[in-house]
């Protein structure tokens, strides 16, 4: 069984003075709590990047139909893996109060943060007593990359959860810390009565946001194996997880099995994952080598399994060209982020020791913020940026709210990719979805059509007749498209036009 961490983890022969440990828990303190203001200011502005425009949709269709909201970005009657019981809280949210959408996703995440920063507090308390320890933790999570810029969601670069943190990828990973906190704690102290709780709670986090799911569970059997339970305890583990799969098997919404048969559609997408391992994520090394010393302390540390086995599924992802399983990276860079922090604290006994790692983790967590300094802009307009700052940042998408005096909720649109992504989040539907959406039976045949549509070469009766299909009643495009049956409405950003399809 492993024990709980004592004080006298961070403790060393030579006891350095009470204004210098003052100082050296005060420092990382004030800092991650600056990173967390600076998020939450992001927040009130809610940058537009990425996915967004999908859980905006989601939420939209749970508001209007609860029950049977049928696909959320085209209009078919589908199942979505974007129904999940976080979503479904907040349509039941937005139908309620009648907020936008866009004000139900800042409460998300306003909520999502706050998960996350308090499951990473009681995590981290599991693991070491040191009061300084949380917050070096959070700061290593969010700045310990790589000297180039990564966003991805369910990766925790501050770059990242500034883009992402209204998406359920942060509330299921806020979940998950607070998972490996309470699995953690079970496992050292067994409740009986905690186990069933433990149970439901995995699979939440599996239903919110399947990927993070799989980094919750890879980093649970860590903690499983670290802890070497008694037969006892397995007993109830099995009953745990039998409750946790009933719970999966009765969501209505979707199939949560079927997902398994889903990954030869994610694959293209997610091989970036692959690339550029060394600039994405070079200085998370620091971690690897916090590991090593960490395996040489105890052959069963939880944090060194739970690397191992995030490892090992990324490289199985790599070999087999199954990419998509490169959205468990997270399961090996979380526990090496982790261990970089805790060593500042807890490296040997000697106060040299602690305090040289502490000044390498500084470096390091210096150079990754300058990587992600351009997290600034979405606070600060880019004019008062220093010019070497406003290069790092990237303009937020804009939106469609130009098109909503005209277009309606349930309205078609036929649009290319990038506007698709987008439209679906104020009430309308596309002709093809913007996302790979493996539910949807006839997603080819709907992306081949708007191809079609937009050719160049295409007659102005297949276009017609391919509206007539499916009942558009907008066209997002260029200047080019005007002709018969298009009636120009209006112009928004990027030259493009809102046309009315003409019967």
């Amino acid at each position: 069984m492993q024990t709980a961490p004592s004080d006298t983890e961070s403790v060393s022969h030579t006891e350095p003075s009470p204004t210098t440990a003052r100082a050296g828990r005060a420092l990382p303190q004030a800092a991650a709590a600056l990173v967390v203001v600076l998020v939450l200011l992001v927040i009130v502005r809610l940058p537009w990047a990425g996915d967004l425009g999908i859980h905006a949709a989601t939420i939209q269709r749970l508001s209007h139909n609860l029950l049977h909201p049928g696909d959320p970005l085209v209009d078919a009657d589908t199942p979505s893996p974007y129904y999940s019981p976080w979503m479904l809280v907040l349509g039941c949210l937005a139908k309620l109060t009648g907020l936008s959408v866009f004000v139900v996703l800042r409460i998300a995440a306003f909520v999502g943060l706050g998960l996350l920063v308090t499951g990473v507090w009681r995590y981290v308390r599991t693991l070491s007593a040191h009061r300084a320890a949380p917050a070096l933790a959070l700061l290593s999570l969010l700045l310990l990359w790589g000297p180039v810029l990564f966003n991805w969601s369910g990766f925790l670069g501050l770059n990242s959860l500034a883009l992402t943190v209204s998406y359920p990828s942060v509330f299921a990973l806020g979940l998950a810390f607070h998972f490996w906190a309470w699995l953690t704690r079970a496992l050292r102290e067994p409740e009986p009565a905690a186990w069933s709780a433990l149970g439901l709670l995995w699979a939440l986090v599996l239903l919110c946001h399947q990927f993070t799911g799989v980094v919750s569970s890879l980093g649970a059997l860590a903690m499983v194996i670290a802890a070497r339970p008694t037969r006892a305890v397995l007993l109830r583990l099995g009953a745990a997880l039998a409750l946790g799969m009933l719970l999966l098997g009765l969501w209505p919404y979707y199939d949560f099995f079927s997902l398994f048969s889903a990954g030869a559609n994610l694959e293209a997408i997610h091989k970036p994952l692959y690339e550029q391992l060394a600039g994405h994520f070079g200085f998370v090394l620091l971690g690897v080598a916090a590991l090593v010393l960490r395996f040489r302390r105890d052959r069963w540390d939880p944090l060194v399994l739970f690397f191992a086995l995030g490892a090992l599924m990324f490289a199985a992802g790599g070999l087999s060209g199954h990419y998509s399983w490169g959205r468990a990276l997270p399961a090996a860079l979380v526990p090496a982020q982790l261990a970089a922090a805790l060593e500042a604290v807890t490296a040997g006994r000697r106060a040299w020791a602690r305090t040289g790692w502490a000044c390498v983790l500084g470096v390091a967590l210096a150079a990754g913020a300058w990587t992600q300094a351009g997290t600034l802009g979405y606070v600060i307009p880019k004019s008062a940026l220093p010019a070497a700052v406003a290069d790092k940042y990237d303009t937020p998408w804009v939106g469609y709210h130009w098109m909503t005096p005209w277009v309606k909720y349930g309205d078609v649109v036929m649009a290319r990719t990038s506007p698709a992504r987008q439209i679906p989040a104020y009430g309308a539907y596309t002709v093809a979805p913007g996302y790979p959406d493996f539910f949807l039976p006839d997603e080819a045949k709907r992306d081949a059509a708007v191809v079609r549509y937009f050719d160049a070469g295409t007659s102005a009766a297949e276009r017609r007749g391919i509206l007539r299909e499916y009942k558009v009643q907008w066209v997002v495009g260029s200047r080019s498209l005007a002709g018969p049956g298009l009636r120009k409405v209006t112009t928004g950003p990027d030259h493009q036009v809102l046309y009315r399809v003409v019967r």
